[in-house]
């Protein structure tokens, strides 16, 4: 261990294990200003579109490129999270985005000229890049502060920072695209990163037993598995989750970042409605992201219930398909948006808590790194893609296709006998 690090273990053996709460809320803290900025740019897209003059493929090309940024950044971030600690990482990731940020405010927003979509694109991925440092690190210092019968309850709380994050966003970044402009949005993103790198440093430290015994890697429900290979990179098992996750949200990325185009183009919604439906859905997946934590804590069942979830996003996406399809009303189609966004969003912390658990807290920084990096390539292709399917189908068909990818990634998820899992 590096003497730093060292260091920082003896500055903080005094602290109480009732500590790790305010290291998991430094961990929603930071994770809601990534999500904020992630997915609450997305809920922009009408404004984003009509304030730098963007066509369809071009608005897909804006809506990636900060998911292009942070696909690239992840597995850095997280190989220097294991490398040299939560505390640095976080710190450095989250400075460096306000003041990305705060540049995007004052030379690429629209005034008496109109950015190109190339410094657009370019600024949105350099935030990308920066603000990728929240996942991993904050992943491992949950890892690091609770035990093995918490993990769960704690990741999925960690993990509803994302809906939070995104409600947040809904909330407030459309009003201010449409009212005071872009300058305003990035603004307030900054002022995200700004809060939250105050309170990493207040309050995010290592934990007592830096050497802890979860180091060593472990199966889903069984304790320590000596046979895991060293490497994450070596490990088969815990690829096959990696791809799963990052599959897994592609039809949620296709809701986060067209719901408010398919709301506002196909239903004709007006701005209240729009962000009455992206708020409750990100309030939903709060909700269901902190039960199915406790939910499979206490039932030891995290592989049966991830595959569960694959079909329960599938049925939820054919739903919203055939209400396009057939012109439902509009409470009906609201609704249908609501469910279907919140159905494929509650396994996040259940999927992060088993990856992290196969490859052991001390790589759980780089295994964490493995996933966002593969969910973020989905990021960045998901919108592009659906920007040229829409360009020669419709609606219904951008629906049922995020449906047919959600069943896809079942046999991805190691089925429940493959895990060691006690039934």
């Amino acid at each position: 261990m590096p003497a730093s690090c060292s260091a920082t273990s003896a500055t903080v053996a005094v602290l109480p294990s009732s500590h790790r709460w305010k290291v998991l809320g430094v961990g929603v803290a930071a994770n809601v200003s990534f999500s904020a900025a992630a997915n609450g740019l997305p809920t922009t897209a009408i404004w984003l579109r009509s304030s730098y003059h963007l066509g369809s493929t071009q608005l897909g090309v804006a809506l990636g490129a900060m998911g292009l940024g942070i696909a690239c950044s992840e597995l850095p971030w997280g190989m220097a999270t294991d490398r040299f600690g939560d505390r640095p990482v976080l710190l450095t990731g989250l400075l460096s985005s306000m003041l990305a940020l705060l540049a995007m405010m004052l030379w690429l927003t629209p005034g008496g000229s109109i950015p190109s979509l190339p410094m657009l694109a370019s600024g949105l991925t350099l935030t990308g890049l920066l603000i990728g440092s929240v996942n991993g690190a904050s992943g491992r210092a949950v890892m690091r502060w609770f035990g093995a019968g918490e993990r769960g309850f704690a990741m999925s709380i960690r993990q509803t920072a994302v809906p939070l994050g995104g409600a947040i966003g809904a909330l407030l970044l459309p009003p201010l695209a449409s009212r005071l402009g872009f300058g305003a949005v990035f603004g307030a993103l900054a002022a995200c990163c700004a809060l939250s790198a105050f309170f990493t440093w207040r309050w995010m430290h290592e934990p007592v037993s830096a050497g802890e015994a979860a180091t060593a890697p472990q199966n889903a429900s069984t304790g320590p598995d000596t046979t895991q290979a060293a490497s994450p990179f070596a490990n088969r098992r815990l690829w096959r989750i990696v791809a799963a996750i990052g599959l897994l949200c592609v039809p949620q990325f296709a809701i986060l970042t067209y719901a408010t185009v398919f709301l506002h183009d196909h239903g004709h919604l007006g701005l209240a409605s729009i962000t009455g439906v992206m708020v409750a859905l990100q309030a939903g997946a709060m909700i269901t992201r902190i039960w199915s934590g406790r939910y499979t804590d206490r039932h030891a069942n995290r592989p049966a219930y991830l595959r569960a979830s694959t079909l329960i996003a599938l049925a939820l996406f054919l739903l919203l398909a055939i209400v396009t399809f057939c012109g439902a009303p509009d409470w009906l189609l609201m609704s249908a948006v609501v469910l279907a966004g919140i159905g494929v969003s509650a396994w996040h912390g259940v999927a992060y808590t088993e990856l992290a658990v196969q490859a052991g807290s001390s790589s759980a920084g780089t295994a964490l790194g493995m996933a966002n990096t593969a969910v973020f390539i989905g990021f960045f292709c998901t919108p592009v893609l659906i920007a040229q399917l829409l360009d020669v189908g419709v609606w219904w068909w951008v629906w049922a296709a995020a449906g047919l990818v959600a069943l896809a990634t079942r046999p991805l998820f190691p089925a429940p006998q493959d895990s060691g899992e006690i039934r």
